[in-house]
């Protein structure tokens, strides 16, 4: 081994393949760095409350003065009018919001305040909508009480506004899920009373939410004659910087609760730079690679009639490619271990930054991206030594 070693490291050049070395690990690095850059901020930037929410639009129609003085319907959609929104190019889902129809009050106190009642309403969307744990948000007739999910707004109201002029304590969102509610429907001739719950904030639907199931059950029992046509919905699209759909809205009479498609094309262009980065990177790890399989055959190349004489006298095609095939994959190894710790720096030094600023973010795994980087180095090496071999063979059967 030894031996073969020195016969064919004469011809090695170290500025090609350092030129390929460094070109791999920058690619390898621009790759990692990109998708565990884009898993640490996707929190913040994607999920339900992050800074910047996925892509939904809330959406009804424009109220005019025929409305108020009722000349007009109430501005509800018709089944029509929801086929044709779902069936346009931009629109991924689209649910409807369904209002209770009947009167409700709730009322709540905590230990050494008084009880604090109020008159408020209920609202549903369908449950793909709803960024909750599932187990907590279902409802049957006969459960001991109702999940609710309250806007962030609202608690910022009491907390800021009613409670800091009334001298009451301020409340957290943990607390308010630890207080049992007392909720009061009547309609259909009843007065009934039920205990409620709220399981979880939202920033993105500023409503009452209550689960769809308990909206039916509700309204069938005091609102049995009541009209529930929705007049309200919400939109996800797929690609919030679509010209068409702010065309499509003001062409149909609809609004927009708050103006979220400016947000939604910021989340987009980010999911898009990081695809291009991502990309960029790709395709200098694999102009690297092209650049190594041309040393590697250009070194072959200057070694045929050494590798013919070591094959003729003896040695196999297996022995004579070992040495270049442990080479490349000794490069490829010390690649991947370096883009790893230039990885770890890179991810430390902007976390630090991001944790200022964000510090209730978590990050991602790293798990994800050091996958990516042994699926590269797995694949370049493996392919690597195919090519080497089957170069080798070629030359012991005198094909080149």
């Amino acid at each position: 081994m030894r031996l073969v070693w020195k016969l064919l490291r004469r011809h090695i050049s170290l500025p090609q393949l350092a030129g390929f070395f460094f070109a791999n690990l920058l690619g390898m690095l621009i790759v990692m760095l990109s998708l565990q850059f884009y898993l640490d901020v996707k929190p913040v930037l994607s999920e339900e409350d992050g800074l910047i929410r996925p892509d939904f639009l809330i959406l009804n129609k424009r109220i005019s003065a025929l409305n108020t003085i009722g000349l007009n319907s109430a501005g509800t959609f018709s089944e029509r009018e929801l086929e044709e929104l779902r069936s346009q190019p931009f629109a991924k889902r689209v649910g409807t919001f369904t209002s209770s129809q009947y009167k409700v009050g709730c009322s709540f106190g905590l230990e050494g305040v008084a009880q604090i009642g109020t008159e408020m309403f209920f609202e549903s969307v369908p449950d793909a909508f709803v960024d909750v744990d599932m187990q907590k948000w279902h409802f049957s007739p006969g459960d001991a009480f109702v999940p609710i999910i309250l806007p962030r707004t609202y608690l910022a109201i009491y907390n800021f506004g009613f409670a800091q002029s009334q001298n009451l304590p301020k409340l957290s969102e943990g607390i308010v899920g630890m207080v049992d509610m007392t909720v009061s429907m009547r309609g259909n001739g009843m007065n009934e009373y039920m205990k409620a719950r709220v399981v979880g904030f939202s920033s993105r639907l500023n409503t009452i939410l209550v689960p769809e199931d308990f909206i039916r059950w509700s309204n069938a029992r005091y609102a049995p004659d009541a009209d529930t046509s929705p007049t309200r919905i919400i939109l996800e699209v797929t690609n919030p910087a679509d010209d068409d759909i702010l065309s499509y809205l003001n062409a149909h009479g609809y609004e927009q609760e708050v103006d979220k498609l400016d947000a939604g094309r910021i989340t987009f262009f980010l999911r898009i730079t990081a695809s291009i980065v991502m990309a960029v990177g790709l395709l200098i790890s694999l102009l690297s690679f092209y650049i190594l399989m041309l040393s590697i055959y250009l070194l072959v190349e200057k070694n045929s009639e050494k590798m013919r004489t070591l094959l003729l006298i003896g040695y196999s095609p297996a022995r004579v490619a070992l040495p270049y095939q442990l080479l490349t994959s000794g490069m490829n190894a010390a690649i991947l271990l370096l883009a790893t710790a230039a990885l770890c720096v890179s991810r430390a030094f902007y976390m630090q930054k991001l944790l200022a600023v964000f510090p209730q973010m978590s990050g991602g795994s790293l798990l994800c991206a050091l996958a990516v980087g042994c699926s590269l180095f797995a694949f370049v090496s493996i392919v690597n030594i195919i090519m080497i071999r089957h170069r080798i063979n070629r030359i012991w059967q005198n094909k080149d």
